[in-house]
């Protein structure tokens, strides 16, 4: 899944979680249970649009973040990052050659994923609905 739709989940349960610790633990359960739901995947293209939704994903984490009324932003903030978290495995091992998460831990997030290559669109209009989605919801 790309992480841009993880960024808005994670925003999403911000804006209803009682406080920022729910949030994050909220989110980090929302990524494993988001990446069973089939979306898109293909490892022979993965860096090239992972480049791009990266950007995407931090530029709209941070567009939610500022969106977000004071009183919610740090709940907002920390179920983004929570939901995020679980793939901080991919650039780790990208820059610096391991994951920092435990074997079994990456080995079993691998095979939950629910990936067909055939999915892009549907993962572009779901995160395009999503952040609109978010954006209303921090917002009020």
């Amino acid at each position: 899944m790309i992480i841009t739709n993880h960024v808005w989940s994670g925003a999403v349960i911000g804006a209803v979680a009682p406080g920022p610790a729910s949030a994050f633990t909220a989110g980090v359960v929302s990524h494993f249970v988001l990446d069973q739901v089939p979306h898109w995947g293909e490892d022979r293209i993965f860096l090239k649009v992972a480049v791009v939704d990266g950007l995407v994903g931090l530029t709209s984490l941070g567009l939610l973040a500022r969106a977000a009324r004071r009183g919610r932003r740090a709940k907002v903030v920390a179920g983004m990052l929570g939901a995020c978290l679980p793939d901080a495995d991919k650039p780790s091992t990208l820059f610096f050659g391991r994951s920092p998460f435990p074997e079994a831990v990456d080995e079993w997030h691998v095979s939950i994923q629910r990936e067909d290559v055939d999915r892009m669109p549907q993962e572009v209009v779901v995160g395009a609905l999503g952040t609109a989605l978010a954006w209303w919801l921090v917002r009020r």
